[in-house]
């Protein structure tokens, strides 16, 4: 009897839905699938060095205009990738906006379910930025203001 209590107990909790801890420094970022707002998988390799992760709408409006200044091919040569999180965006929004991010000159990877982001550190109001090593292991974590700072101050 001592012996089914613990067994019960373990098969429990093992029900129990995980909870993801925050990622932080040193931790390694887990391989992200997702398609661009042009369709194309989007392959999460160790030559992406800088995470720019929003999940919300301002400053992701914002960095997309702070991107779309950059130019094409902008992201690619900073060895960058800019996430935006869309899991929240009604299929009426989605409808309006995805034919307007398409003409964005720069890679926009969607997020579209609420668990792919769900470990990223994020504050209210800026875009969380990653800086990776070659492992995928964290070494830095910033926030950027795409409406007060240049980007260029986050990429190597």
């Amino acid at each position: 009897m001592r012996f089914c209590l613990p067994v019960i107990i373990a098969l429990f909790l093992l029900r129990l839905p995980a909870f993801a801890e925050e990622l932080k420094v040193g931790d390694i970022v887990p391989v992200i699938s997702a398609k661009d707002q042009r369709g194309t998988e989007f392959v999460f390799t160790n030559t992406v060095r800088v995470l720019l992760v929003a999940t919300e709408m301002a400053p992701a409006k914002a960095a997309n205009l702070k991107l779309a200044q950059q130019g094409t091919g902008f992201l690619e040569k900073h060895q960058a990738a800019f996430l935006m999180d869309i899991h929240a965006m009604p299929a009426v929004a989605r409808f309006f906006a995805l034919p307007k991010m398409r003409k964005y000159p720069h890679r926009i990877v969607l997020i579209e379910t609420e668990e792919a982001l769900k470990a990223f550190p994020a504050k209210p109001d800026c875009v969380t930025v990653l800086t990776l090593s070659s492992a995928r292991r964290i070494e830095k974590i910033a926030c950027w203001h795409p409406d007060q700072e240049p980007v260029d101050k986050y990429l190597p």
